[in-house]
């Protein structure tokens, strides 16, 4: 069995029920055993547009890392996703964090995430499930980079 650590956001019509949607369908790709928080976060990259809604998933699966890749770009598809512009509102987001312990430097993906230490909206709930998880090129855990990382935008946890 393989652990993916994965980020959803939103910020395209109704959040709260994006984010329900892809986690059912995440679901079926294996079994949701940890669910952070939802956060809100002002947007990060792109920041002229509406907040997000932010949650990371711990997903434990058989699939490889590849296959939970095309499995969650066919769900946005399904939901809507439309990719314009880099770091654009959408109306889902799903991005791989952590698999297992992997590295891996591809055309499509690149694991760890290559942003994750550099954003509080990931590493905010990434700590809520596992602080201590440690990032495999950087040797530091979850907290450690959430202490040093130089995103200061707010991140609060949604009330609903």
């Amino acid at each position: 069995m393989h652990f993916a650590y994965i980020l959803l956001g939103s910020n395209l019509g109704d959040r709260e029920t994006q984010l329900q949607t892809a986690t059912q369908a995440i679901g079926s790709l294996g079994n949701i055993i940890q669910y952070s928080s939802v956060y809100e976060t002002a947007a990060w990259g792109l920041e002229n547009q509406a907040d997000f809604l932010n949650q990371v998933l711990l997903l434990e699966t058989e699939l490889t890392a590849p296959l939970i890749l095309e499995n969650l770009l066919r769900i946005e598809r399904e939901m809507g996703r439309e990719r314009h512009e880099k770091w654009s509102a959408r109306t889902i987001d799903l991005d791989i964090l952590y698999f297992d312990d992997e590295v891996l430097d591809s055309e499509f993906l690149k694991l760890p995430h290559p942003y994750l230490q550099q954003r509080r909206f990931t590493l905010l709930p990434l700590c809520e499930i596992n602080p201590d998880f440690l990032h495999p090129i950087l040797q530091k855990t979850n907290r450690e980079l959430l202490e040093t990382c130089p995103d200061l935008l707010e991140v609060k946890k949604y009330k609903g």
